[in-house]
């Protein structure tokens, strides 16, 4: 039997339907409000970290999952006969998949625990997940698995519309300035992850469904050069929003169009109302 353990953390924002369904289990991050720590979607759900910034005036920091976090999960798979395959939060963003490598090191097998990184983030590393799993239960052997997903890796396309530049400027992501600018001018910049990284693409002005609306064209532009599998729409608390892309896509020739949340710490970087649309190209 092709026992395979796909393993993520919890940055990788697939709903809990999608990591039951493809058997992905998780590792979660920590959202730090100075002295007091949670796990992501362990004990501190989206809206109540959003409460707790109101409450608070500051926004929450957030850390990577542990090495023993990681000790520990590869550990059960690992006594339980499984090969492990690890893919999380891009190595640029974070310091997670640094953390895998140091309890793949401690428990010293490194042919059952395999190691990838996504260059990416939230539902970008989410597709590469689902496409894992795909390939696993076609019956790939984990070498193979790792292959074809690596390939795939600079072919995934992220980009979100950002609602609010209160989330950009408080987490030091942009300078008061252009924060007020963006506020009075109601901008709503598209941010992009390519190569590991983040950049600004076009700006959308007034309603969010400007923002939104440059996303669909770049999508409906892309769409022959699209993966036909899967399709992601992930957003911070921001429901209506993806019922309007759901409403313009409904003939988008995509087999699998999913509607996944933003846990905390994505939604800690680009705040609420944030929401994206996701997709690999062939």
């Amino acid at each position: 039997m092709n026992k395979i353990k796909i393993i993520s953390d919890s940055t990788c924002d697939l709903s809990t339907d999608l990591l039951r369904q493809h058997d992905i289990d998780l590792v979660p991050l920590f959202v730090n409000f100075r002295e007091d720590s949670y796990l992501d979607g362990v004990n501190l759900t989206v809206s109540e970290m959003y409460e707790k910034v109101k409450q608070k005036g500051f926004l929450p920091t957030t850390a990577a999952a542990s090495p023993g976090s990681f000790e520990t999960v590869f550990k059960k798979y690992l006594a339980e006969g499984y090969q492990i395959l690890y893919l999380g939060i891009g190595a640029k963003f974070s310091s997670t998949l640094q953390s895998a490598n140091l309890a793949k090191q401690v428990l010293g097998d490194p042919k059952a625990i395999h190691l990838i990184d996504s260059a990416n983030l939230s539902s970008g590393s989410g597709l590469l997940l689902l496409k894992a799993a795909q390939f696993r239960d076609a019956g790939d052997d984990i070498e193979t698995v790792v292959r074809k997903v690596q390939d795939l890796v600079p072919k995934v396309r992220t980009q979100f519309v950002i609602n609010t530049m209160e989330y950009l400027y408080k987490g030091g992501r942009c300078n008061s300035l252009v924060a007020l600018m963006g506020t009075i001018l109601k901008i709503k910049p598209i941010i992009k992850v390519r190569d590991g990284l983040m950049t600004v693409g076009k700006k959308g002005h007034g309603k969010i469904t400007s923002g939104i609306d440059i996303l669909l064209e770049e999508l409906r532009a892309a769409l022959p050069d699209i993966d036909p599998d899967f399709l992601m729409v992930t957003h911070s608390l921001a429901s209506e929003s993806a019922k309007y892309i759901f409403e313009k896509i409904k003939e988008v020739p995509i087999a699998h169009k999913y509607d996944t949340p933003a846990g905390c710490v994505i939604s800690s970087h680009c705040g609420q109302g944030c929401i994206g649309i996701l997709y690999i190209m062939k």
